[in-house]
């Protein structure tokens, strides 16, 4: 199962505790998590020993993000292997913990082949679980690379599209560090803009239900030294209006063939603000999170999160543990039903460009992912 320990997260710079990473004690390997759902107020990190405490952390969003999401599938197949446990067993577990993210499967899918692949070529159970293991270390790397990569493309997009600097950015949900193995996807690119003197302000949705712009984005714009504004989601169109937003940029949980965007929900509407106000809408994702098999956003199945999520307000640094609704402050009348999908599908002709590691995809088709895929996939096998 999952312990937990505190560490303090009183200082400004960067945090040293990285979001996600694989140690070896004595008593036997393990996951080590930083959880966010208790963040801004804690940095509080936790334990995985096995897969089925790592499906509980996925699921209750201590670990989250697309890009992070495989990396930890990867290494959920690993520990399993490592243990001793039944890998399909814990790789299926993990791969739907969480439907809509197609980088938990990806992430999973490549450690479950590395370990069966070192099992057909007579290895032995260890051998096949340090196997499972590189896999998963592999794709923390590439994840890293990947991310610097996305910088470079997204700020000399942002350079080509707002000639002059002075970029003011509006992103929505959260999609830093604390998503990647690197400095993230969208908020990469915001950074980027930062560190070169082009970012003039960056407006922070709080992102609802579960605030992870306000408890997340705010939080590491804020130990980045970012000038940053935090607002309302209902209150980007207000923004709009007032020709205050030069830019969209978000990421992506999944991108299906033809070009169709799942991301957090709250996601579409600002796409559809941006097409009306002229402003360029921007999604940076990783190669990973093309769904190439999924032919279009009707396809995608939407996770729909708990009620309680909407009707309750729980404070971060107090949660519920093992409860679905237990603790929080009700918000509405008991008995209230909410609607609550964790995301929302914004269509290809609403997208600017989409961003990946290998460049940009702008006018956003079919045809133009395919490429961009078969580009990576040569570069990998190369």
């Amino acid at each position: 199962m999952a312990d937990q320990y505190a560490h303090s997260g009183d200082d400004k710079r960067p945090t040293e505790i990285p979001a996600i990473r694989w140690e070896e004690p004595p008593e036997g390997p393990v996951l080590v998590l930083l959880d966010q759902t208790r963040l801004p107020a804690e940095e509080v990190e936790l334990v995985c020993t096995d897969a089925s405490a790592l499906v509980e952390a996925i699921r209750s969003l201590a670990v989250r993000g697309a890009p992070l999401l495989g990396i930890a599938g990867a290494y959920g197949v690993a520990l399993a292997a490592a243990r001793g446990f039944d890998v399909d067993e814990a790789a299926s577990a993990l791969a739907g913990a969480r439907p809509t993210a197609v980088n938990l499967a990806v992430g999973v899918r490549r450690a479950q082949s590395a370990h069966e692949a070192a099992l057909a070529k007579g290895g032995d159970v260890r051998q096949a679980a340090a196997a499972a293991l590189a896999a998963a270390r592999q794709l923390h790397r590439e994840d890293a690379e990947a991310s610097g990569r996305m910088a470079e493309h997204g700020l000399a997009l942002l350079d080509e599209l707002l000639p002059g600097g002075g970029h003011r950015v509006l992103t929505h949900c959260n999609t830093g560090s604390l998503v990647s193995g690197g400095e993230g996807t969208a908020f990469a690119v915001a950074l980027a803009a930062h560190r070169t003197g082009r970012l003039r302000r960056l407006w922070v949705d709080e992102t609802r239900p579960l605030l992870q712009g306000a408890r997340l984005t705010a939080y590491e714009a804020a130990r980045r030294g970012m000038a940053y504004t935090l607002l309302t989601d209902n209150a980007a169109g207000s923004l709009f209006a007032a020709g205050e937003v030069d830019a969209v940029l978000i990421g992506a949980d999944r991108i299906t063939a033809d070009g169709s965007v799942a991301n957090k929900v709250g996601s579409y509407p600002l796409a559809v603000l941006a097409r009306y106000h002229h402003v360029p809408f921007i999604v940076v994702a990783p190669v990973t999170t093309v769904d190439l098999d999924t032919a279009d956003g009707a396809s995608i199945e939407v996770e729909q999160r708990p009620g309680h999520e909407v009707t309750e307000v729980t404070a971060p640094q107090v949660p519920a543990l093992g409860t679905e609704a237990g603790g929080g402050i009700p918000v509405a009348p008991l008995g209230t039903q909410a609607y609550n999908p964790a995301f929302d599908v914004t269509p290809a002709e609403l997208v600017t460009a989409i961003v990946t590691e290998e460049g940009v995809v702008s006018p956003v088709t079919a045809e133009a992912l395919a490429e961009v895929c078969a580009r990576s996939h040569r570069i990998t096998a190369g």
